[in-house]
């Protein structure tokens, strides 16, 4: 099992390594591969430490440990647009170590980025998935998110890919 807690400076090698193993896997297919293949710890690490230093930043970064270190990661705060009539909270990302996912990993972390965002005083949190990344999307079902309708798109090596925004009370 794991123990979720704070991530602190010591965590950003894994935590990066976790995402940009966690990108290459799970978006293999949907995001164009050079993009993919061009993705770095190191690129990762050196923005990860930028994102912590920022004394403008909000939100909470947690980490799964096994005892071996970080082995997934969740990022929640304030929710990044607008969503009117309720204080919503969003997860900004939320990464396993491959190997480990359906190990309850996942679960975890989301379960304590509902804490947190609980905690930070949100009433609901949303989440953007991939179109096309099924599994994440069977994912957060079962942990009672709900595609509300709305989209949007980000662009990868020309390539547009359309996201799904998911919420849920907390």
């Amino acid at each position: 099992m794991v123990d979720v807690r704070a991530m602190t400076e010591d965590d950003v090698e894994a935590v990066s390594g976790v995402r940009v193993r966690g990108w290459q896997a799970a978006y293999a297919g949907l995001v164009p591969q050079p993009y993919l293949d061009g993705m770095t710890v190191e690129d990762d690490a050196r923005r990860r430490r930028a994102w912590m230093s920022d004394p403008r930043r909000r939100g909470t970064d947690l980490v799964a440990d096994n005892g071996a270190g970080a082995v997934g990661w969740v990022s929640v705060g304030p929710y990044r647009g607008a969503i009117p009539g309720a204080r919503v909270g969003e997860v900004y990302a939320l990464y396993v170590r491959p190997d480990l996912i359906g190990q309850g990993v996942g679960r975890a972390l989301l379960d304590a980025a509902h804490i947190s965002a609980k905690a930070q005083g949100f009433d609901s949190v949303a989440l953007w998935v991939l179109g096309g990344n099924e599994r994440a999307r069977r994912f957060y079902e079962r942990a009672g998110y709900v595609a509300d309708g709305a989209e949007q798109s980000d662009t990868y090596d020309e390539v547009v890919l359309t996201e799904l925004r998911y919420t849920r009370c907390v």
